[in-house]
């Protein structure tokens, strides 16, 4: 290489090297931006601000984005940034370092017309104000002068960083967002059953006079419709007032500079079904009164205006800003005061309330417990608050006294005794006076109950003593009650008894009867049977007996001719026998031999008959002195039975028998 081409090649890196340090070419990545810096300038310095409008030396209002630049060398220094990024659902907020000043009543710039923090010379040439801007970011990406804008975001904050007090500036505005929670919108879900409190901190004040601040820019149709706080400018050009706002936010999502107003959250007012919400109003117009003339206790007004709204909040939810007014709620369903130590309702209402102390007409000093059943006519429920400002002040300041006043009167006419026996009756009477009092103040009273009188705590024992005696003569009352109805039922349970036998024999009685009239209808058939059959037999006897009499009569004609010939043959026959007999007892040789031979016949017959062995097998012989001598047994018989029926003698038969052998 020669000497010139060196020399060339060096001129060419002093060329480069000059080029470069002089800033003559500048390449800008399409992801970033420079802020240029005009480091002189025939125009000179600016003379007042941080941005260079007009060409002067200083910070120049447009910014380089992607690409390659020619400047003029050693004029210019550019500060390369990256670009503003916001991410989903978060919110940036804009510090504006040069501009107007802001005004006295002023806590943020205004940003009137169209604003775009990426245009630099327009925002200053419309009369921008430096400071914090009314004006958030949402969601993107943007390439802004760093140099004239700071963007405060949750996670950092993008600036070209020019002096460490301002730095710290920056740190206690995203402190104070942060606190806030101003870099996410503001979301009222649905479930929470919330509303959200504005309250704006920019803006002209409230008039003397006024807590909060009235609706304004609520209706789509207007221009100054500010879409629920999302747009500061919109809101203060509708007449909007700083300070906590009327108006509420209900369910959604709000993007809203937290520097320009905060929220907060609070609950629903609900109103129960039993009760309506009496609204007591700390804003609005001074209403005209409706409650009417002859009603000196205080005005009642129409919604929206300052006072007792007339109409009441019926049961349901509503967005009731709790700050512009007070709900009470009043108890539309039957509720019950108890005027009993240590005893009271859901409510609260009776709480404070205790028995009420009596004496009686025979100086006994008990304590009386008293219930009253209470009713508030929806409708009239305003009247109550604007007249005594809540129920249990109503309860304790006027009801209290009054009930107590009332049966301690009551009281003082009755004796002891009395006032036991009478508590129906003292009841009642109650009832029907006390609701003409309580109606006096708008209140319908139902029922009045009242309890059984007590000793005072730490009293003597007389009253219960007394007590003691009228329930024991009440158990003796009872029990003769009891007795009778005892006495009753034993009688009922015998006539039940009784009909229930009946019932069980009903059937049989029904039988029987049906059987005596069966039997009784066949008595008459038998009867007329009979009295036929009767008729016939004696017909028929009549008949056989005529029939009989002449057979009789024929029979006896021939039984006497058969008799007096039987006779005739009879005798006959007898008188021929006779004759026959008289021969063989006088062939006998007499009566009495006839009639042993005939005996002797017969026995001879009747052993022919019977079969009997004549001669026994076994032999006895007799003999003695009774005059039968070797005769046999058989034989001695004989003459025994003989003896007996001649009537003779048995040695007289011995010897006519004697003569027969020998003959």
């Amino acid at each position: 290489m020669t000497l010139l081409s060196m020399a060339a090649w060096a001129a060419l890196a002093v060329v480069l090297a000059l080029t470069l340090v002089s800033g003559v070419f500048r390449y800008i990545s399409n992801t970033r931006t420079a802020v240029v810096e005009k480091l002189w300038s025939l125009k000179g310095s600016i003379k007042s601000g941080l941005i260079a409008m007009n060409g002067e030396a200083g910070f120049q209002p447009d910014v380089l984005r992607g690409g390659l630049h020619f400047f003029f060398p050693f004029q210019y220094r550019l500060h390369v940034q990256a670009l503003v990024t916001i991410p989903q659902g978060r919110v940036g907020y804009v510090f504006a370092r040069d501009g107007h000043p802001l005004e006295p009543t002023q806590a943020l710039a205004a940003n009137l017309g169209v604003v775009d923090f990426q245009d630099t010379r327009a925002f200053l040439g419309a009369g921008g104000q430096k400071g914090p801007q009314r004006k958030i970011l949402r969601e993107g990406a943007y390439a802004i002068n760093l140099a004239q804008f700071v963007v405060v975001t949750k996670d950092q904050t993008f600036a070209l960083r020019l002096d460490r007090d301002e730095a710290a500036l920056l740190a206690q505005m995203a402190e104070i967002i942060e606190a806030r929670g101003g870099f996410e919108p503001v979301v009222i879900k649905d479930a929470d059953d919330q509303i959200g409190v504005v309250t704006v901190h920019d803006g002209p004040g409230l008039a003397s006079g006024e807590i909060i601040a009235p609706t304004v820019g609520a209706d789509p149709d207007d221009a100054g419709f500010h879409n629920s706080f999302q747009d500061p400018e919109k809101f203060l050009k509708a007449g909007g007032r700083k300070g906590r706002q009327l108006q509420v936010l209900v369910e959604g999502t709000y993007y809203i500079n937290r520097l320009f107003a905060t929220v907060e959250r609070i609950n629903k007012t609900v109103v129960e079904v039993g009760q309506v919400g009496v609204v007591v109003s700390y804003t609005g117009d001074a209403g005209v009164d409706t409650s009417g003339a002859g009603y000196r206790h205080g005005e009642l007004v129409a919604t929206g205006q300052r006072g007792v709204w007339n109409d009441p909040l019926l049961p349901g939810k509503y967005a009731f800003n709790t700050y512009a007014g007070q709900v009470t709620m009043v108890p539309t369903t039957n509720f019950i005061l108890k005027w009993e130590t240590a005893t009271s309702g859901s409510h609260k209402f009776d709480e404070n309330l205790a028995e009420v102390s009596l004496i009686t007409r025979d100086a006994f000093e008990p304590t009386l417990p008293v219930s009253v059943v209470v009713h508030i006519d929806y409708r009239k429920a305003p009247l109550v608050i604007q007249r005594f400002g809540d129920i249990k002040k109503l309860v304790e300041q006027t009801l209290d006294p009054m009930v107590s006043a009332y049966f301690k009167n009551i009281g003082q006419t009755r004796t002891l005794i009395e006032l036991l026996q009478d508590r129906s009756a003292i009841q009642s009477i109650s009832s029907e006076d006390m609701k003409a009092k309580f109606a006096l103040y708008n209140l319908e009273l139902q029922e009045v109950l009242i309890g059984t009188p007590r000793p005072n705590v730490g009293g003597d024992d007389q009253i219960e003593r007394i007590l003691t005696q009228l329930r024991q003569r009440q158990i003796a009352d009872e029990q003769v009650g009891t007795y009778e109805r005892q006495k009753l039922a034993a009688q009922k349970e015998r006539e039940l008894r009784e009909a229930e036998a009946k019932a069980k024999q009903q059937t049989a009685i029904t039988e029987s009867e049906l059987s005596i009239q069966v039997q009784a209808n066949q008595g008459r058939a038998n009867l007329a049977r009979s009295e036929q059959e009767a008729e016939q037999t004696r017909t028929l006897a009549k008949a056989e007996g005529d029939r009989t009499r002449f057979l009789g009569e024929g029979e006896a004609k021939k039984i006497v001719a058969l008799a007096a010939a039987e006779a005739e043959r009879v005798t006959k026959v007898g008188l021929a026998t006779a004759e026959a007999i008289e021969s063989q007892v006088a062939a006998s040789g007499g009566a009495r031999y006839q009639l042993a031979r005939q005996v002797a016949e017969r026995f001879a017959e009747a052993l022919e008959t019977s079969g009997v062995d004549v001669v026994p097998k076994v032999q006895i012989n007799g003999g003695g002195e009774g005059g039968m001598g070797g005769s046999s047994v058989i034989q001695g018989l004989l003459t025994l039975l003989m003896s007996e029926k001649l009537g003779l003698p048995i040695s007289a038969l011995n010897e006519t028998q004697a003569e027969d052998e020998a003959a």
